[in-house]
């Protein structure tokens, strides 16, 4: 048995490895990693940011879910709460969060607070998932909560309540609706982020793999299959046309998280990277590192990722931009061939479909 950050040895005890003081920088999404690094540079800028939410609900979240969810602990949900402290010992967080599970059919998970971050599970996701899937899912969260991500989550949340309030006045809730929109466009970063964080947790990317199938599609695993589930979110990619990109921007605006065969797809290619290999042989930045971290280094290697995404993407959208920057003769001619080419196919032969309009899932 491994002994836990609080000193019981009631943690599972299959074989992981431990992370000591390592960096949430070792796994974030380098969008995400430029962003809160520019945000943490800035003096005195989460003082500021808890003054000004000052009337954030926190303590009224806090006794909501203390007075009507179950608080997991060694007498409540054991299992779970093994987990837990099991994810904490594994990226070497000080302080265990609290942990509550909440009746609610639909699979969720959030880590949220602005003093101290809670991670909350639904009855939905704990009954859907497997101990190895649930491993991956609370490692996850724990993510969240090493990387600081929970202030900004509590804000988001605030602010999208606040905005459906205020609808009703004229330009009422444009400034709020470009901060929602602003911020979901980090924290589906941060959600790439903080998969690869249960993936270090669960060190299982079968397991990852499984959670992320049940989620778009129930506990039918008999019926789905990883390869097939990963060709999708290629298909996804490459399929359509100009307009279909378009309708892809439009679907995920209003979403916190990114679709699920896109984080599929974007895990399983982080574990088979150098990256992810090095962390595992213990190669990574430590936490007492953070103060020195360069922010203009952590904008070039977001910048790099960007090129290369956009130099590899197969997006018709993306292939515009390539020849844009690449001073392409007769643009006007490629965009009408890309868009109108006889058939309704672009250049490169896509078939897949443009977007569905299926409302966003967990």
């Amino acid at each position: 048995m491994t002994e836990s950050p609080g000193g019981s040895a009631n943690v599972p005890s299959r074989d992981r490895r431990r992370f000591p003081g390592i960096s949430s920088r070792s796994y974030e999404h380098p969008a995400d990693r430029s962003a809160l690094v520019a945000l943490r540079k800035l003096s005195g800028f989460d003082t500021v940011f808890k003054t000004l939410s000052g009337l954030l609900p926190e303590r009224s979240l806090r006794l909501l879910f203390l007075s009507d969810s179950v608080r997991v602990g060694e007498q409540q949900f054991a299992h779970l709460h093994d987990m837990l402290r099991d994810a904490c010992y594994v990226l070497d967080l000080e302080k265990v969060p609290p942990m509550y599970v909440n009746q609610d059919p639909q699979p969720n998970a959030m880590c949220i607070g602005l003093d101290e971050p809670i991670i909350v599970v639904t009855t939905g996701l704990v009954e859907l998932l497997d101990e190895e899937e649930m491993r991956a899912v609370i490692g996850h969260e724990v993510g969240h909560a090493l990387s600081g991500h929970a202030v900004y989550r509590t804000i988001l949340l605030f602010l999208t309540n606040l905005a459906m309030k205020v609808a009703w006045i004229p330009l009422g809730n444009v400034a709020i609706m470009a901060i929602v929109t602003a911020l979901r466009e980090w924290f589906r970063k941060s959600e790439l982020s903080a998969d690869r964080a249960g993936l270090l947790v669960g060190q299982d990317l079968q397991a990852s793999m499984r959670g992320l199938m049940k989620l778009a599609g129930g506990n039918h695993l008999h019926e789905m299959n990883v390869d097939a589930f990963l060709k999708q979110a290629d298909e996804y990619e490459a399929g359509g046309d100009l307009r279909d990109s378009v309708l892809k921007i439009l679907n995920l605006l209003p979403r916190s998280h990114p679709f699920t065969t896109v984080r599929a797809a974007e895990l399983k290619k982080w574990a088979a990277s150098r990256d992810y290999q090095r962390i595992m042989d213990g190669h990574y930045p430590r936490r007492d590192e953070d103060k020195d971290t360069s922010v203009s280094d952590s904008f070039r290697d977001s910048a790099a990722h960007y090129a290369d995404s956009v130099r590899n993407s197969k997006d018709p959208l993306m292939g515009l931009v390539r020849d844009i920057a690449g001073g392409a003769g007769d643009l006007g001619g490629k965009l009408r061939d890309t868009v109108f080419r006889p058939g309704g196919r672009p250049d490169g032969g896509g078939n897949g479909t443009g977007g569905t309009g299926r409302p966003e899932g967990s």
